[in-house]
């Protein structure tokens, strides 16, 4: 018996990879790390980290809510950046708008990412 199931949406963009949209555990949900591609088009959404970072996000409440919990059960988010000191501000304006102020805990790293500027995976509680 596993312990685990795994969620490929059709309301998240497509994986880049042989991996899964989250793994849902008996009490958390992990989410793979979502770039800014709008599911309709398959396109980068956005030209800017604040238009970017709000589309990763709604990517990952699409994953969420489809898991069974939804972006206030977040605890832990996982943030890349490709350019951390120029974007970090406009990344937490879009950030702060999504998450209540009871804010999950967070890491945000500057990354080499391949034509996006942020990437966001995130663990919540079912």
């Amino acid at each position: 018996m596993t312990n685990k199931k795994t969620l490929k949406s059709l309301n998240a963009p497509t994986p880049a990879g042989p991996y899964s949209h989250a793994v849902i555990t008996k009490d958390s949900v992990y989410t793979a790390g979502f770039g800014p591609i709008d599911p309709k088009t398959g396109k980068v959404d956005g030209d800017d980290i604040y238009t970017q970072t709000l589309r990763v996000l709604n990517n990952i409440k699409t994953v969420l809510n489809e898991s069974g919990t939804d972006i206030s059960n977040v605890v832990k988010v996982t943030a890349y950046l490709q350019n951390l000191q120029d974007d970090f501000a406009g990344f937490n304006k879009a950030y702060a708008e999504v998450f209540s102020s009871d804010y999950p805990v967070r890491t945000t790293i500057g990354a080499t990412l391949s034509g996006i500027l942020v990437e966001i995976d995130a663990i919540a509680v079912l």
